[in-house]
C-alpha cells in the first residue's frame, strides 16, 4: 500500500471511469460549469491498455443526435464507417430479405439515418481531446480505492472523501467532492463500495469478437451482415471503420472441448468456420475476446443523493444488439445537464432524483429485451416463449429485432409523462399528424436563416448547453399575430421568462419569410427566428400554421411539454419551470 498524501484536493464532480461515458459525462460538466468549478476524471487502466482496438464500435441515430448537440458527433463522422447497408445469409449463403439487422436500413427521420461504426479506440481519443480544450484532461492510471459519504453534510457541500492511488508510484491522496459519478464498468469499485445491490445472472453461453483485415468472397463484405450458422449462432459480420471487420460469434460447450487453451489461432480458426459457406482469411488481427452473456442491473442509480452510476457500472447485457454504449450515453446525457444546474444552483437538488426515474425503466427494457435475443442468437427461442415451439430462431428474432426498432435505433426512447420534466401536453396536434409527445425525442427539423434563407437545423440551434429551449412556433403571422401579441405581452411582465440568469432560451419559428424577421413578427421576436416556409416542420410537430404552439425542448433534446398560444400560456411556463427550478419571488 501506498502513502497517503496530506494535501488534500478538492473538486465539484469526481467522474470515475475514462471510457466513453465518464468523458462524455465529464466533458458536460467542463463545458457547461464555468470556473471556478472543478471536475476531476480517473481511470485504473493506463492508456495503452486505453488504447486496444476492440470493445464498442456502433453508436446509433439519437447517440450521435446527442453526441452532435453537444458538438462532438462531426469528429467522429470524419473518421467512421457510416453503415446504410445490411444482409442477412442462411446457412447455404443465400440471401434473406428482411432478417437480421434489416431495421438499420429503416433508421429515417433523422440526419443521422445510419449506424456509425467507430472502434472505441478512435471515439475515445475524440472525446479525450474535447475534453483538454475544456481545460480538463484524463489522469490514469488513477484507481478510486475508497469512498466515504458524510451525511451531515448538506448538499451542494463536499460530503464525499474519495481516496485514490496513482498507479505508477503506488502513492495516495484524498480528494473532497460533492458528487462522485461512478462510470468504471461492470466490476465498478463505486458501485461495491456503496453497497449497491447488481441484480441478475450470468448464462452459460460464451461469445467470441474478433476484429482485423480480412479477405473474403462474401458479397457484401463492406455491411452490417447477419450469418445463420447452424453451429454458431446468428453470427455477426460488421464493417468497421480503418477498413477492418468483426466477426462475432457463439461458442458452444461442444466446440470448446476441441481446445486445451483458447488464444487468437483458436479464435480465427472458430471465425473462419462460423461463416461458412463463405471464405475467411485474417492479414491481420486487430484484438479479439471470448465472454460469458448475462444481464444484470443495479438496484440504484443514485445513493445518498451524491453518488450516481451510469453505463456498464449500472447495467452489463450481451452486444448482441449493440446497445451497451449506446444505453451508457444516454445515461451520460440525462445525467450531465441535470447535474450542472444542480450545481450552478440554478436547479432545486430535488431534479437529481429524476436521472434514475428516467433512466432505470428503459435500462429494464434493454435487459428483458436482451435476454431474448441473446438466446435467440445462440439458436435458443426466448424464455417464456409461447410460439410454435418448433419456431425457427433466426425467423423470431428477425421479428423481435424489427420489434425494437425504434428502441434500438434510440429515436423511439421515451421518459415517461410525470408532473415536473415531462408535463402531458395541452396541445391538440392536427388531425393526421403523429403527436410529438412530452417525454419523446423532439425531431429534427430542416429550417432557414433569415437574410440568407441558409438551411440549418432545429438541433444545431438547440445545442444541449444545459439550458432550456422554449420553441414559439408562431405558423402564419398574418393568422397568428393576435395570439403573439397577448403572449409577448405576457412574456415581457414574467418574472420567470424575462428573467436572463435562468438557463431559458425563445426560438421562434414562422411560415412566412420577409426581408425583416422584427417587422415580419411585427416587433422584437422572442429569441432566434427562422423560417419554416414550406411548413414542414410545423407539419412534423403537428402544428395548425393558423393557431401556432409553444413546444418546450429540454436540454438533451427530449420534449418537456407543450401548449396552445393562449393567454394562459405563459401562467403553465411558469409552473414548469418553477417545479424544478429556483425562481426568484
Amino acid at each position: 500500500m501506498g502513502s497517503v498524501e496530506e494535501a488534500v484536493e478538492h473538486v465539484d464532480v469526481l467522474v470515475v471511469g475514462g471510457g466513453p461515458v465518464g468523458l462524455i459525462t465529464a466533458y458536460q460538466f467542463a463545458a457547461s460549469l464555468p470556473s471556478p468549478f472543478r471536475i476531476k476524471i480517473i481511470e485504473k487502466e493506463p492508456k495503452s491498455a486505453q488504447d486496444q482496438y476492440g470493445r464498442a464500435i456502433t453508436l446509433y441515430p439519437r447517440s450521435t443526435e446527442m453526441l452532435d448537440q453537444l458538438g462532438l458527433a462531426d469528429a467522429l463522422a470524419q473518421e467512421c464507417f457510416a453503415c446504410r447497408t445490411t444482409a442477412s445469409y442462411d446457412k447455404d449463403g443465400n440471401e434473406v430479405a428482411g432478417r437480421g439487422w434489416y431495421f438499420m436500413e429503416t433508421m429515417k427521420d433523422t440526419k443521422w439515418d445510419f449506424a456509425l461504426v467507430l472502434r472505441q479506440k478512435y471515439q475515445e481519443e475524440i472525446f479525450r481531446q474535447a475534453l483538454k480544450r475544456e481545460g480538463v484532461s484524463l489522469d490514469a492510471p488513477v484507481s478510486l480505492v475508497g469512498i466515504q459519504v458524510d451525511d451531515s453534510v448538506g448538499w451542494n457541500g463536499y460530503k464525499i472523501t474519495a481516496t485514490v492511488e496513482n498507479g505508477i508510484t503506488g502513492a495516495r491522496s484524498v480528494i473532497k467532492c460533492k458528487y462522485v459519478v461512478g462510470a468504471d464498468g461492470g466490476r465498478s469499485f463505486v458501485r461495491r463500495a456503496m453497497d449497491i445491490p447488481f441484480d441478475g445472472a450470468s448464462s452459460e453461453d460464451k461469445w467470441v469478437r474478433i476484429d482485423g483485415v480480412i479477405e473474403t468472397n462474401m458479397p457484401k463484405p463492406r455491411s452490417y451482415a447477419a450469418i445463420e450458422s447452424p453451429t454458431h449462432g446468428n453470427v455477426l459480420w460488421a464493417a468497421l471503420d480503418h477498413g477492418g471487420t468483426r466477426i462475432g460469434f457463439a461458442f458452444t460447450a461442444e466446440r470448446e472441448k476441441a481446445y486445451a487453451e483458447f488464444n487468437e489461432e483458436a479464435a480465427v480458426k472458430e471465425a473462419i468456420a462460423s461463416v461458412k459457406p463463405f471464405t475467411l482469411s485474417f492479414t491481420q488481427v486487430d484484438w479479439w475476446t471470448i465472454y460469458v452473456v448475462g444481464q444484470r442491473i443495479a438496484r440504484n442509480m443514485l445513493v445518498k443523493d451524491c453518488v450516481f452510476l451510469a453505463g456498464d457500472a449500472c447495467h452489463t447485457h450481451s452486444s448482441g444488439a449493440a446497445q451497451g454504449m449506446n444505453t451508457g450515453l444516454h445515461d451520460a446525457v440525462n445525467l450531465g445537464w441535470k447535474l450542472s444546474l444542480v450545481l450552478r444552483g440554478l436547479a432545486k437538488p430535488e431534479l437529481l432524483h429524476t436521472y434514475e426515474a428516467e433512466r432505470l425503466p428503459n435500462v429494464h427494457r434493454l435487459i428483458n429485451y436482451d435476454k431474448d435475443i441473446s438466446r435467440l442468437m445462440t439458436m435458443q427461442l426466448p424464455i417464456g416463449w409461447t410460439g410454435d415451439p418448433k419456431a425457427d430462431p433466426n425467423e423470431v428474432l428477425g421479428h423481435v429485432m424489427a420489434e425494437a426498432a425504434t428502441f434500438s435505433s434510440g429515436l423511439g426512447i421515451y421518459y415517461e409523462v410525470d408532473d415536473k420534466l415531462n408535463v402531458a401536453n395541452t396541445f391538440s396536434s392536427v388531425s393526421g399528424s403523429v403527436p410529438v409527445e412530452s417525454g419523446h425525442r423532439a425531431p429534427d427539423v430542416l429550417l432557414q436563416k433569415p437574410g440568407t434563407f441558409e438551411s440549418t437545423r432545429l438541433q444545431k440551434e438547440t445545442p444541449n448547453i444545459a439550458h432550456f429551449y422554449i420553441i414559439v412556433f408562431a405558423g402564419d403571422i398574418s393568422h397568428t399575430k393576435p395570439f403573439m401579441t397577448t403572449f409577448s405581452n405576457a412574456v415581457a411582465n414574467s418574472k420567470v421568462l424575462s428573467n436572463k440568469s435562468l438557463p431559458i432560451s425563445f426560438l421562434t419559428i414562422a411560415t412566412t419569410s420577409g426581408p425583416s424577421a422584427y417587422e415580419l413578427l411585427g416587433g422584437v421576436p422572442f429569441g432566434k427566428v427562422f423560417y419554416d416556409v414550406e411548413k414542414a416542420a410545423h407539419s412534423r410537430y403537428g402544428v395548425d400554421v393558423t393557431g401556432g404552439a409553444i413546444f418546450v425542448l429540454r436540454p438533451d433534446g427530449w420534449v418537456g411539454t407543450a401548449m396552445e398560444i393562449t393567454s394562459d400560456a405563459v401562467n403553465k411556463l411558469e409552473s414548469y419551470f418553477s417545479s424544478f427550478l429556483f425562481i426568484e419571488s
